[in-house]
């Protein structure tokens, strides 16, 4: 409970936690207008924040009427989260559980903790407050919003990722949503010990990434493809290239020789914007091993197909889908959208010739992510492709806890590319193939 004190008769008042926010946004208001602005170019952050706690502490010791004592540090440490950080979500910020925050409107906030939603109690004075936090957000990163340009879709600097929609396209209030990302690297000994993959699927990667096979890692929104990309690089050689594309920079490879490029929407005018198609181009010139791109998703598919396809064996890509199948054909129409009438059975052949296997991750109730399977394409017959399971998930319910369970099985077939594996110089123990009994 939150109370006002006064020097008048004592009486509480209950202070709700919107009720707090309010406070505190007009706090912080009194505050900026007791701030030398001036200041803020002439010094340097650690001084500026002294400068800021200083001033907060008197404007609430003057605040009429009278604030409870035993607010003042919550009242310090969030205006000093208004003043240079997100406000009210300072706080799931600092979490690294939390994965995902969902702002959906000022009084209304989930999270996503161990691949899980859950509400949470944190919220904003009102939608002029959750309006400033986003503004502030997006002008650290050179972009704008408000009614003019009322969406924004970039990267902070510790690599989250924010999407914000503010009225008139959002209703009922601004929208914001984070995507956090892992500031250390997520190895696939992690990967095991969550169960996400088993040992005879890690030794069949590793195997593919060192023999220089391409693959495709599909799945939904948060199944874990980028995840499963940063884990493999780890396989490697130490003596490659990587060059990498990306839409908003999310990779953390586990890799010596990498060089990073991102891409850059058009400005106010419609000006200046570098797609991934100009990034895949560019990457040609620059000497690459193997080329990554972050997320398919346009007409840059034709172009890493023919880096694959020439000279590039080994690159790696992640594409939005609901299964390998789905895959193929999302890809299929994103070569389409180049504008070249192929027909499809010249595009399947191309595909199945750069692309040979297709790692899909799901993930399941619970918030449980499994490996749901890894097939190899072995090429086209009668114009449809030849997909073969290696390995899959099989489901078997659901815990206690309700979350999903079942087995890693071997299908039994044994891909092709095992000969590639040995022009290479990279040996597997083709037991693990043999079908699960």
């Amino acid at each position: 409970m939150i109370r006002f004190t006064s020097s008048q008769p004592k009486s509480e008042t209950p202070l709700s936690e919107i009720d707090f926010q309010r406070l505190k946004s007009d706090i912080h208001e009194k505050l900026v207008e007791s701030l030398d602005l001036s200041l803020v170019a002439r010094i340097d952050d650690e001084r500026m924040r002294a400068n800021v706690e200083n001033l907060s502490k008197e404007v609430i010791r003057d605040y009429r009427p009278k604030i409870d004592p035993s607010l003042h540090e919550r009242l310090l440490a969030e205006l000093q989260a208004e003043v240079f950080g997100l406000g009210p979500l300072e706080v799931l910020m600092d979490d690294p559980a939390i994965s995902d925050i969902l702002v959906n409107n000022a009084h209304e906030v989930y999270l996503e903790r161990f691949g899980r939603l859950e509400k949470s109690d944190i919220v904003f004075a009102d939608d002029a407050h959750l309006i400033r936090i986003i503004q502030r957000v997006v002008a650290r990163v050179g972009r704008r919003i408000d009614e003019v340009s009322p969406m924004v879709d970039a990267r902070l600097p510790d690599g989250s990722r924010i999407n914000a929609v503010v009225p008139p396209l959002a209703l009922n209030g601004p929208k914001l949503s984070i995507r956090r990302f892992g500031v250390e690297h997520l190895r696939l000994e992690k990967l095991l010990e969550n169960e996400t993959i088993n040992q005879q699927m890690v030794d069949f990667l590793q195997a593919a990434v060192q023999g220089r096979v391409s693959f495709m890692i599909s799945g939904g929104t948060g199944a874990g493809k980028t995840t499963m990309l940063n884990a493999l690089s780890k396989s490697i050689p130490d003596d490659e290239r990587i060059v990498t594309i990306e839409d908003s920079a999310e990779l953390l490879l586990q890799h010596a020789h990498v060089v990073g490029m991102e891409t850059r929407p058009a400005n106010s005018e419609g000006q200046g914007a570098v797609t991934p198609r100009d990034l895949v181009r560019n990457s040609l010139r620059m000497r690459p091993d193997r080329i990554l791109v972050g997320e398919v998703r346009g007409p840059e598919a034709l172009d890493m197909l023919q880096a694959m396809n020439t000279g590039h064996e080994g690159s790696l890509t992640t594409i939005h889908a609901n299964d390998a199948v789905d895959a193929l054909h999302r890809l299929e129409m994103m070569v389409a959208m180049t504008g070249y009438e192929l027909p499809v059975n010249v595009i399947r052949r191309y595909v199945a010739s750069g692309i040979r296997i297709i790692v899909h991750v799901a993930r399941l109730k619970g918030g449980v992510r499994k490996v749901m399977r890894i097939a190899e394409i072995a090429g086209t017959e009668g114009g449809e492709y030849q997909l073969n399971d290696i390995f899959r998930f099989e489901h078997q319910g659901l815990d206690a806890d309700g979350k999903a369970t079942g087995r890693f099985v071997a299908t039994g077939y044994q891909p092709q590319c095992v000969d590639r594996f040995l022009e290479s110089g990279v040996s597997i123990d083709t037991s693990i193939f043999q079908a699960t009994t």
